[in-house]
């Protein structure tokens, strides 16, 4: 388990284990969600990158808008 210490400015460095684990590069945006007092760091995506994700996917039993609840 990979650990960090908290700057004075607030700052952190992510581990270089986990960068290079996950391809983080600089400037690289993240978003912090915290919930019940645990942060979590989520990196951003380009939209670019899901190109294809959902190619194969099956359009038959997919629910109107009006069926959802």
């Amino acid at each position: 388990m990979a650990t960090t210490t908290i700057s004075p400015k607030f700052q952190i460095v992510i581990p270089k284990e986990v960068r290079d684990k996950l391809h983080l590069t600089p400037s690289q945006r993240l978003q912090v969600v915290e919930k019940g007092g645990v942060i979590t760091l989520i990196p951003e995506v380009p939209l670019k990158s899901l190109r294809g994700a959902l190619k194969g996917m099956s359009k038959t039993d997919l629910r109107e808008k009006k069926d959802r609840r």
